[in-house]
């Protein structure tokens, strides 16, 4: 056998090894109690975090993240990856945190990273600590700056009234210095859209043309059925979770508030998301894979923020159970966060889809980038209590067909 012919069969070996793997641990954990589920949720959630947050509250997050970048990493990345870490961890973990502290174990846990989030507020706009970050240099800022305005916005009794006047008025300055940075004509518009509705919500002279002209460009860009071009172009890709849905809802869900003149607008980008929420649930298969298609792959389960976010929001397609929807993602996310290589040995994340996959970063990927695997957990914000958590397992879309049972069909959306 020559050595081309071996290392097919090993590379086909190792493939056939990891889809059994895959589907064996699938059936198992249809067994787990929804009880279970969450604590896996929680623990994972926590798990991502924990390096972030407790070197960021003691101001050695420069000190101690490693930074791994992609052979092809455009340039160092230092500059950037710790407000890409802090700012897009915490706009997932937000909705979580926003739920407080209670006596129960895990509203215990609650309040001891509501403790060090708002620590780590602090230090990242303080400017004369260690760890303040980056807002106004390169345009990578802009993008983070807005996660870090979107957890704000998730979290407002948690993450922003408890801080204190110096704090608060850090916050701001940091945010509106990143308003020297112009977008690019794409998703990006809706960064800096990000930041002025977070203005709006918490401060005051917001930059109205900038978070029009985000709002206003995107409709052009809707291309139907839930899916929006990325700019005037479709790409096949994941950020109409990663971004473009989840960042319209969360700046008209402030505008509405304000304004009845955004409701229509509101309800309109509502049905859409909810459209494509239906679409990602369907994407996930029987084993809880899915597609690798298009770029940022790195950012792993994070692709599938946008169908989190409507289940937080309790707006699922009436054709889709919230039981089922915490069941593909917790296949999904166990699947990945448990492969070898996912994490260092000091508990920081590592460039891949399944495991440790550098290859698959690109030139704009490094550690921070890989904190935005974070958002898949926005459904911690929903109770244990609530139907999402406590009912019975059920399957998803492609594990009930896949097994002969019959599911509704599907219809674009008009």
């Amino acid at each position: 056998m020559n050595n081309y012919l071996k290392k097919a069969v090993l590379l086909g070996f190792v493939y056939f090894t990891a889809i059994y793997s895959i589907q064996s641990q699938s059936k198992k954990l249809q067994k787990d109690s929804p009880e279970k589920v969450r604590e896996f949720f929680v623990s994972s959630l926590v798990k991502i975090g924990d390096p972030v947050l407790n070197a960021l509250s003691k101001n050695q997050l420069k000190q101690l993240m490693p930074v791994e970048k992609s052979p092809g990493a455009w340039d160092d990345r230092t500059h950037v990856t710790y407000l890409e870490a802090f700012g897009r961890l915490l706009s997932g973990m937000a909705p979580w945190l926003e739920l407080g502290k209670d006596g129960t174990s895990e509203g215990k846990l609650r309040a001891k990273y509501i403790d060090l989030a708002q620590k780590c507020i602090h230090n990242a706009t303080d400017p004369s600590a260690p760890d303040f970050m980056n807002f106004v240099n390169d345009k990578q800022p802009l993008v983070d700056a807005a996660f870090f305005a979107q957890a704000l916005l998730r979290a407002p009794k948690q993450l922003w009234e408890p801080l204190d006047a110096i704090t608060k008025e850090n916050v701001i300055k940091a945010l509106k210095s990143s308003r020297k940075i112009e977008p690019y004509h794409s998703n990006w518009l809706l960064f800096a859209g990000m930041i002025e509705a977070t203005i709006i919500k918490f401060d005051k002279d917001p930059d109205t043309n900038r978070l029009n002209y985000a709002l206003e460009e995107h409709k052009k860009w809707y291309l139907g059925d839930g899916t929006y071009g990325d700019g005037p172009d479709f790409h096949w890709d994941y950020y109409n979770s990663f971004v473009i849905h989840p960042m319209q809802l969360d700046i008209l869900n402030v505008l509405k508030e304000k304004s009845n003149d955004y409701k229509t607008d509101y309800t309109t980008e509502l049905n859409r998301a909810r459209r494509y929420a239906a679409i990602q649930e369907r994407l996930i298969s029987p084993d809880g894979t899915y597609p690798p298609i298009g770029r940022s792959l790195a950012y792993r389960f994070g692709a599938f923020q946008l169908l989190s976010q409507i289940a937080l929001w309790k707006e699922l397609p009436k054709e889709v159970a919230p039981a089922q929807v915490r069941s593909a993602l917790y296949t999904m996310i166990f699947n990945q966060i448990n492969v070898p290589g996912t994490f260092d040995k000091n508990g920081w994340l590592q460039i891949g889809l399944y495991g440790h996959q550098p290859n698959i970063g690109e030139g704009y990927i490094s550690t921070g980038s890989l904190y935005l695997c974070a958002e898949a957990f926005l459904v911690l914000g929903l109770p244990s209590t609530d139907s999402f958590w406590s009912d019975a397992y059920q399957p998803w879309t492609q594990k009930k067909i896949w097994s002969g049972q019959e599911i509704p069909i599907d219809h674009a959306s008009k």
